[in-house]
């Protein structure tokens, strides 16, 4: 596990779109979380219909992409970095356009016309459709800009296409938006209120994938508990449905058993969770299927229950508590992973203390460790100062990160001398003479290739750990293979 997993990864493998018939250039980065790369995917097959091709290469590109997030102050000044980038390559190709897509795109808006010259187009995460339209625009000569938050917008009936893929897991979004105004979170502002996506279209998705040779899909949103299907609309007017809509509502228990009925041997995984919204039907409808992985990506942001009310986060310390202690006792090999923010304003060595004491109850299987970031715009910035030095963030920083260091290995440990089952996704990063897969609970596995492929599932004998990785050796296909 690296010590601080950086938000703003950007694809190492991109796989191109190629159309025939198709002459103009599309290069396209993505930055941020899951939902940013399943984004761009989006934006890909819309801009195929009109004429482009995806390339490798930021030279050659008609019209250059970078799908931004605005989460944290790194996440922003990277992609600022990359515009410098695109201005240098600009200037010997002037023909190029270049526009902003995401969550800074929203955030910013028209003030990436005005700062950014090198910017052509501004494109907020619910525009996309409207994308020709902007496109014809620039090309006429006028910059273009559309970042209006939309109230049912879902891309339900566009199909992605693949571009960050091994061509054996693949991210299917099921809801957009969200609901719960964190005081530290931006995410409210530039990608709306929550609204679900049809089931029907989620079905027919993952039958496609399947079809095509996936073997694992990973459920999107922003809050995947908060799924809630009535026939269109946002969440929070739900209670304005008819008795038929309600009656017929389909909850995200019920999208995770439709999906792992419609393919019994697709893996399935879902992120994000929120505590607040998770319900035991979930952990129940999990423990049902075998084909839904036992891991649950639980954010928590801090163990003291001061900062969790500054944060309006709407849970307890003791909530969190009771709800790992039923996931346990309900799915007792579930591994947990979190999400933890240091450093919030007025943040006391005594709550850091609390969320130390609190790592250590759980005692997560791996996690995503931040210092606090002022965002612009969000409540936590425009009523609380940022008032805990730097140098003690990073302190308690290195504190929660070794702490987890040590938890990992802990259950890491607890794999050694058993058999477990792994979905090979690619070779290893350290070695070409062997795979790299996951187990059902998210850990990384390595063992000989042999004669496996990608997209087996093999039963791997653990034979020794490091704080992140599992070593093995086959013991021969399993039987979802």
């Amino acid at each position: 596990m690296e010590k601080v997993i950086d938000e703003t990864k950007q694809g190492e493998s991109l796989v191109l779109q190629q159309k025939e018939g198709n002459t103009r250039k599309l290069y396209i980065e993505s930055y941020g979380c899951a939902m940013n790369f399943s984004d761009s995917e989006i934006v890909a097959s819309i801009l195929a219909n009109e004429g482009f091709n995806t390339t490798n290469s930021l030279e050659d590109a008609d019209l250059v992409l970078v799908n931004t997030c605005s989460i944290r102050d790194k996440a922003e000044q990277t992609v600022r970095k990359r515009l410098e980038k695109y201005n240098a390559v600009k200037k010997v190709n002037p023909k190029m356009k270049v526009g902003v897509l995401g969550c800074m795109a929203e955030r910013l808006k028209s003030k990436f016309l005005e700062e950014e010259k090198i910017v052509d187009l501004v494109v907020g995460p619910d525009a996309y459709k409207d994308l020709p339209n902007l496109i014809e625009e620039v090309e006429d000569g006028r910059d273009a800009i559309n970042v209006i938050l939309s109230k049912d917008e879902t891309y339900g009936d566009i199909s992605p296409v693949r571009l960050n893929t091994n061509g054996v897991t693949a991210f299917v979004s099921i809801t957009r938006g969200c609901d719960n105004m964190c005081t530290f979170c931006v995410v409210p502002f530039t990608r709306g209120r929550e609204r679900s996506r049809d089931p029907q279209s989620i079905i027919e998705e993952v039958n496609d994938l399947w079809n095509k040779g996936y073997k694992e899909i990973t459920l999107l949103g922003q809050n995947v508990d908060s799924y809630l299907w009535y026939g269109g609309g946002l969440k929070k007017d739900f209670d304005k449905a008819s008795d038929l809509q309600k009656a017929t509502a389909v909850n995200f228990s019920q999208l995770l058993e439709m999906c792992a009925l419609a393919q019994p041997k697709m893996r399935i995984r879902f992120s994000t969770s929120n505590p607040q919204d998770m319900t035991l039907d979930v952990v129940r409808t999990m423990a049902k299927f075998e084909n839904i992985c036992n891991y649950i990506h639980l954010p928590v942001q801090s163990g003291s229950n001061r900062i969790l009310k500054a944060m309006n986060r709407q849970h307890t310390r003791e909530e969190y508590f009771k709800l790992i202690d039923d996931i346990r006792e309900i799915l007792p090999d579930c591994a947990i992973s979190q999400d933890m923010i240091t450093g919030f304003p007025t943040e006391t060595d005594e709550d850091h203390q609390d969320t130390l004491t609190l790592m250590e109850y759980v005692k997560y299987d791996f996690g995503y460790m931040f210092a606090y970031s002022e965002r612009p715009g969000t409540l936590a910035e425009r009523k609380l100062e940022d008032d805990v030095p730097e140098e003690v963030k990073k302190q308690r920083l290195v504190e929660i990160v070794d702490l987890q260091q040590k938890h990992s290995h802990y259950r890491t440990q607890q794999f050694v001398g058993k058999t477990v089952e792994v979905l090979i996704e690619k070779p290893s990063k350290k070695s070409d003479a062997h795979w790299s897969g996951r187990t059902p609970q998210s850990t990384v596995v390595v063992f000989p290739k042999e004669h496996y492929k990608v997209g087996d599932f093999v039963n791997v004998k653990i034979n020794e750990c490091t704080t992140a990785t599992l070593i093995g050796e086959a013991e021969g296909y399993s039987k979802n293979n």
